[in-house]
């Protein structure tokens, strides 16, 4: 790595001229005391970025930190899985995560969407807003936080295929008494993953009471 290193940068020399007549590392006035240094890793690191090196860096979206006194990050961002090496996590100091825009992987958004229908207008837009920290399926912020709603969706969706199961087994009369009991108009507009869940379980008891 040394030696592909001396010859990129060899590389970038040769690209710059051997003569030139203002410095290529950063502004002479600078007041910091290690300024002409973080320039010439500055250069260096744009000049990898020429043959491929570290490229990916510049896909990653905008993410404010705080500062100490000295211009340094106090704690850094979460980065995204893609950006990491394999087995690699990094949580900020405060231990909450961050969102970074990445890559997203628009077949899983046509995906997402597709849900709709299937879970009702209400339970579709909650999953979005706690899976996918986004009010709208094209602007949940990278694959990962996509492949998580697409997680949530299909567990609400087979929550929904258990109601069925149970309007089937219970029948209607006690399904329209559980609807009733509980104050919901109709299961395609099922106000909350938790009415899902209510719902589910009063079916659930009345069938074993049914059994009993």
């Amino acid at each position: 790595m040394y030696g592909t290193c001396n010859f990129l940068r060899l590389t970038f020399r040769e690209l710059l001229g051997a003569s030139r007549s203002h410095t290529g590392t950063g502004e002479e006035w600078a007041d910091r005391e290690n300024a002409v240094t973080a320039a010439d890793a500055q250069a260096f690191k744009r000049a990898c970025s020429c043959f491929g090196l570290g490229r990916y860096l510049y896909s990653f979206g905008e993410a404010w930190v705080q500062l100490n006194q000295h211009g340094q990050a106090v704690a850094l961002p979460a980065l995204p899985e893609w950006a990491l090496p394999p087995g690699v996590t990094v949580v900020p100091a405060n231990g909450q995560a961050v969102d970074v825009h990445g890559p997203v992987d628009h077949r899983l958004t046509a995906e997402i969407e597709g849900f709709r229908s299937t879970l009702g207008v209400d339970i579709y837009d909650e999953v979005l807003r706690r899976a996918g920290h986004s009010n709208d399926a094209r602007t949940i912020p990278n694959a990962d936080r996509q492949k998580k709603v697409v997680e949530w969706m299909q567990a609400a969706a087979r929550g929904f295929e258990r109601l069925h199961g149970l309007v089937e087994t219970s029948g209607d009369a006690r399904f329209i008494a559980a609807m009733d009991n509980l104050k919901f108009a109709t299961t395609t507009c099922l106000p909350s993953l938790a009415a899902l869940m209510q719902l589910i379980e009063e079916l659930e008891a009345t069938s074993d009471q049914q059994v009993a």
